[in-house]
């Protein structure tokens, strides 16, 4: 009988390396890079192990700002998840691993675990899968499996495992690991490739998970008493799970790699050659994407003549590339990145500084994605400002009020239900309604399209932080709002 097979993806990280498109805000798991499609990274994870025996509901761990988004996009695949874990603060990868088992064996189950990182791409999803069949084997033995990356090249910007035998790198079959290696300087690396006993380490795992949480509890006992404690005094909110923040905070901030793999008797390596990329840089992404016949990557409103090995990608105006070789162009609706493909990785320094400097463009971007659906700041200045709001069908906004401005709100798409001190009204199309200062106000939107509305506000304080919240079906707080307002406008 088939061992059940969950997986269990992570959702963490920012991805400042593909900025300005990932930010903070929208990190790089939840946007269509990988590939031509409309799919997002994190919905291609989870689309990849379509077909796979016994394959269970996944568990998504994520933080607290991403959990509408990730909870979305899992609904446009048509996927229920088991579990969305919120985690109240990052603690890196071992305390994700013994989050999930946790939760996996809560029942008296014991499932095999798939851990996979929610923004790594994989061209050949069926070589992946064959793979993930060959270390079911071993798994089910209580080994735990990670997947090595067959080397390409010398690279400098990976960790490596070293296997106890020479790999066959054709044949899908475990190995014992002899150990784990940082990343290498140059000349080592090269060491590496001509031993034909390295690999990769791509950061993703299959065991079960009682296997994993044994050698949790020998080897990083405070890992799995932190999470437990975490997972005991959860609650419940929505569709999710939010661990309780004390006890996850005192949890130690380690990699699985380092609290368990580098440690235990029980690893092994399978070497994979499946068209893997961790996405880390534009570079990469221009590296694993399909070319033209002149070796430009090319997404959105762009025109190249003459341009040679770019990457061109336009989110909204018209980006046209004329007689350049070698370049990055990515431009969003409020900025423009240009570089050298060979110094792409360079754009973590920008974002840091961006960040020092206060720079909203270092966290945030203008199209901010809520629950009900979105906001996109036009214009503003110092005594007022213009949003284009977008409300999904059946969406409701929270009954809230505002002590420093007032908001004039124009339809130009659908109809919308405003409430105004208890009195309801319908606004349609081409109509508008005016809601004063110290207004207990909500919109809804009871159709079957979104209802765009374009919103203007004046008064003499326009931050975010001016709400009060009196009822949210999303079970958003004050607290957390105003916590969140200086990065996140509610």
């Amino acid at each position: 009988m088939t061992t059940p097979l969950t997986p269990v993806i992570l959702c963490g990280g920012t991805g400042t390396r593909l900025w300005p498109l990932s930010r903070a805000s929208y990190p790089k798991q939840y946007w269509p890079l990988g590939g031509s499609g409309e799919e997002t990274l994190l919905q291609q994870t989870q689309q990849r192990l379509e077909g796979i025996e016994g394959l269970n509901a996944p568990l998504l761990i994520c933080n607290n700002d991403h959990r509408f988004i990730v909870a979305e996009q899992m609904r446009q695949i048509g996927v229920e998840p088991g579990a969305i874990l919120l985690e109240p603060m990052g603690r890196n990868t071992a305390p994700a691993v013994a989050v999930a088992a946790l939760q996996a064996t809560a029942r008296g189950e014991d499932p095999l675990l798939l851990v996979l990182a929610a923004d790594h791409v994989i061209r050949d999803a069926e070589h992946f899968q064959s793979a993930i069949e060959a270390g079911r084997i071993a798994a089910e033995a209580g080994r735990l499996v990670t997947f090595g990356i067959v080397p390409t090249s010398p690279e400098t910007g990976y960790g490596y495992i070293e296997a106890a035998e020479s790999l066959n790198t054709i044949a899908l079959k475990p190995v014992p690991i002899a150990r784990f290696v940082e990343k290498p300087d140059l000349a080592t690396a090269e060491q590496f490739l001509a031993s034909g006993r390295f690999t990769w380490n791509s950061g993703m795992f299959l065991f079960k998970a009682s296997a994993m949480l044994a050698e949790l509890e020998r080897l990083a006992p405070e890992v799995v008493s932190c999470c437990r404690a975490a997972l005991e005094q959860d609650e419940a909110d929505l569709d999710f799970l939010r661990l309780e923040r004390e006890a996850f905070a005192k949890c130690p901030n380690v990699a699985i790699d380092v609290a368990v793999m580098e440690q235990t008797k029980l690893g092994s390596v399978l070497p994979l050659s499946a068209g893997w990329s961790d996405v880390g840089s534009w570079n990469a992404l221009w590296d694993t994407a399909d070319h033209d016949d002149d070796g430009n990557v090319l997404r959105g409103r762009v025109i190249s003549e003459g341009s040679r090995n770019c990457y061109l990608r336009s989110e909204h105006r018209l980006v046209v590339g004329l007689g350049v070789e070698n370049l990055v162009v990515v431009e969003t609706d409020d900025a423009v990145l240009i570089a050298d493909r060979s110094q792409a990785q360079n754009v973590k320094t920008v974002v840091k500084q961006l960040e020092a400097d206060g720079s909203p463009e270092g966290k945030a971007h203008r199209k901010i994605y809520r629950p009900w659906g979105s906001y996109t700041g036009v214009v503003e200045d110092s005594r007022w400002q213009v949003k284009r709001i977008s409300v999904k069908p059946g969406a409701s906004l929270s009954l809230q009020m505002h002590h420093h401005r007032a908001e004039h709100w124009i339809v130009v798409s659908g109809t919308a239900l405003v409430e105004r001190d208890g009195q309801t009204e319908m606004v349609g199309e081409n109509q508008s309604t005016y809601i004063p200062l110290g207004c207990k106000h909500r919109l809804t939107n009871p159709g079957r399209i979104p209802v765009e509305l374009i919103e203007v506000q004046s008064g003499a304080y326009l931050g975010e932080d001016d709400i009060v919240r009196f009822d949210d079906v999303y079970g958003r707080s004050d607290v957390a709002a105003a916590a969140q307002a200086a990065i996140t406008p509610q």
